[in-house]
């Protein structure tokens, strides 16, 4: 079982899924703002996956700039997954946030900074104690720049890390494919749920790994 949630799937083993979208909130539960759009003209969009994605949508709802951010499944087959299909590692999916922000207040490469140093992308197909494909750490580009961007932020923390003695960093770094929203109940979940389990980036500034690069 363990091995079946570590490795990707092909196309012939993954769940089939369904062709209708999960039921999901409309509005962000902190912000009020549309989940799903419409945004404002100029605004951008970017998707990462740092582990557990309650916390990490925290993380970047709290950073000035972001307009609203919601979390989903990307990166996988199957689609429209439930949560209890991706926990099962077969649909190839990894936890995301989609974060929606304004590049005149904050920067794709200051997002960046905040996804490197908010959990430890040396881990392979594990977060902590979340082992599985979902919780693996992963950048989905939406266009050329944003992945040479991504791309040479890597080669800037691996350069730090190897300097502090650390890991390689196993971050996949591919091209955005379908984003699928995750059910209403994960959206907003550490403010809906104050108590709730976070493993990833309580304070939104701290650097697990203990290594930081300049912005």
């Amino acid at each position: 079982m363990l091995s079946q949630k570590t490795t990707l799937p092909t196309a012939e083993t993954a769940l089939p899924g369904r062709e209708t979208p999960l039921k999901t909130d409309e509005v962000h539960y902190v912000t009020g703002r549309p989940l799903k759009g419409p945004h404002p003209e100029g605004f951008e969009t970017a998707i990462f996956g740092m582990g557990c994605f309650w916390g990490v949508e925290r993380v970047f709802w709290q950073l000035p700039g972001v307009w609203v951010t919601s979390v989903g499944y990307s990166g996988g087959i199957t689609p429209n997954p439930t949560y209890e299909e991706t926990c099962t590692g077969r649909t190839g999916h990894a936890e995301v946030v989609q974060v929606v922000f304004n590049p005149k207040e904050i920067t794709y490469g200051e997002l960046l900074k905040a996804f490197w140093e908010n959990h430890d992308p040396t881990q392979g197909m594990r977060q902590g104690n979340d082992v599985g494909t979902t919780y693996r750490s992963a950048i989905y580009y939406l266009n050329e720049a944003q992945r040479a961007e991504a791309e040479a932020s890597r080669d800037a923390y691996q350069a730090a890390l190897a300097k502090a003695g650390r890991g390689q960093i196993t971050t996949e770094i591919a091209p955005a494919g379908p984003y699928y929203f995750a059910e209403d109940y994960h959206q907003g979940y550490l403010a809906k749920n104050p108590d709730g389990y976070c493993g990833i980036g309580g304070t939104g500034v701290a650097c697990p790994i203990g290594v930081g690069v300049e912005a």
